[in-house]
């Protein structure tokens, strides 16, 4: 799964890394090292631009982590709809429809995960700690996570008022790589550049050609280091969470070295 993950880079520097043509600058983000379902998040996505026609254009813009269907009696069900898994996202009725054709890159500097360690023989269930991990590319690149967004109206509010529209998005899992599933067995599936344009580009609806992109990059990129424990609350942020910390005791063991 992927429940957190963090978003440092200025938005003038996301225009450029994915080629980006309208962006409205009064959407710009905080820098975010604790980034949590519910917050607002960059996303890179294709649509028509109303002034400039029906072709799609590549914008950045700023939607809610949390996926709520166009058919949701309530947005409240988003809370939970914050991962998407990829060997089933094709079916599922939440997300069939955006699958199709409302696809896009959530730019992250790296993301989190937490390891369980195995408890010993009559170990109480409150001793056992989990140790997060953070998971970044060795290079310092950018990770373009793949993503579905959707559109939700409230229906108690004038469909011309702003408030009643949610725009709000997903993040696309996938297997770990053999050496990361001892932490967990799922990650965020991680898209080359060589397959932006074709996630992005919304006349691309063929259900298996699009499933031909969900396919794993090569493994091997991601460093990952043990972080603070401080990154488990989302009120916590700074870029002191993404520091190098010494590992709880019962992991070090385990996972050490990776």
């Amino acid at each position: 799964m992927c429940g957190r993950y963090a978003s440092s880079r200025k938005p003038e520097d996301l225009v450029g890394l994915f080629g980006v043509a309208a962006w409205d600058p009064t959407e710009t983000l905080e820098q975010d090292w604790n980034v949590a379902p519910t917050k607002p998040v960059y996303a890179v996505l294709e649509r028509p631009v109303r002034e400039q026609g029906p072709e799609p254009v590549r914008q950045l813009r700023t939607l809610r982590w949390g996926l709520v269907p166009s058919w949701a009696k309530s947005p409240e069900v988003g809370v939970k709809m914050f991962n998407a898994r990829a060997e089933t996202v094709h079916e599922k009725p939440a997300y069939r429809r955006p699958f199709a054709a409302r696809r896009c890159l959530l730019p992250a500097d790296g993301y989190f995960e937490w390891f369980t360690p195995v408890a010993g023989p009559g170990t109480p269930r409150s001793r056992i700690r989990k140790q997060p991990y953070y998971l970044t590319p060795a290079d310092g690149s950018v990770l373009a996570l793949a993503g579905l967004y959707e559109f939700w109206r409230d229906p108690g509010l004038p469909e011309t008022e702003p408030a009643a529209w949610w725009a709000t998005c997903t993040v696309v899992t996938t297997a770990a790589e053999p050496a990361l599933e001892r932490i967990h067995a799922r990650m965020p599936l991680i898209l080359p550049s060589d397959r932006w344009d074709d996630w992005l580009d919304p006349g691309l609806t063929d259900p298996a050609e699009v499933r031909a992109l969900l396919a794993p990059p090569p493994p091997g990129r991601l460093e990952v280091r043990p972080v603070s424990a401080a990154v488990g609350n989302f009120r916590n942020n700074g870029p002191e969470l993404i520091a190098p910390s010494a590992p709880e005791p019962e992991s070090a063991d385990t996972l050490f070295p990776l």
